[in-house]
């Protein structure tokens, strides 16, 4: 067995990783993330052209990222697109919506139910059960202290 102290363990790691480079990546991030924000005010403009209000234009918004994050997943543009922009891509909506459709593409050859449906929350079902619980903590918080309208 061979014992290392924490400087040469380092200096191992150091040795065998890859340079980051982390100003291209910051911006490759910035300009994927900015443009997937960009898509989202365009879609804004588009359904409040259609004549929804702007909470109705706010959900449409949502629902159409969605809908085209888990459209390019299935389509395995998504991931190239992950590729490209780093954190940029995993912090929308859109991150999201791939974060839940990726694991069931990935698992459909085991079956609907035990493939698809239950991978399908393998990443995603931790989030949405700790925003479903803190929100509800939250909530019943308010509304002990008079403030739950």
């Amino acid at each position: 067995m061979v014992t290392m102290t924490n400087q040469e363990y380092r200096a191992y790691v150091r040795e065998f990783s890859p340079a980051s480079p982390l100003l291209r990546d910051m911006l490759r991030a910035f300009l994927s993330g900015g443009l997937i924000c960009l898509l989202g005010q365009l879609l804004r403009f588009l359904w409040l052209d259609f004549g929804l209000t702007e909470e109705a234009a706010g959900t449409a918004v949502s629902v159409t990222l969605i809908f085209l994050g888990a459209l390019l997943t299935g389509l395995g543009v998504y991931d190239r697109l992950a590729k490209f922009g780093g954190a940029g891509t995993l912090v929308p909506i859109t991150g999201f919506s791939n974060a839940v459709a990726a694991p069931a593409v990935e698992y459909r050859s085991e079956g609907l139910i035990t493939g698809t449906m239950v991978k399908m929350f393998t990443i995603a079902g931790p989030v949405i059960v700790s925003g479903t619980v803190a929100s509800t903590l939250y909530g019943l918080v308010l509304v002990l202290l008079g403030s739950g309208g």
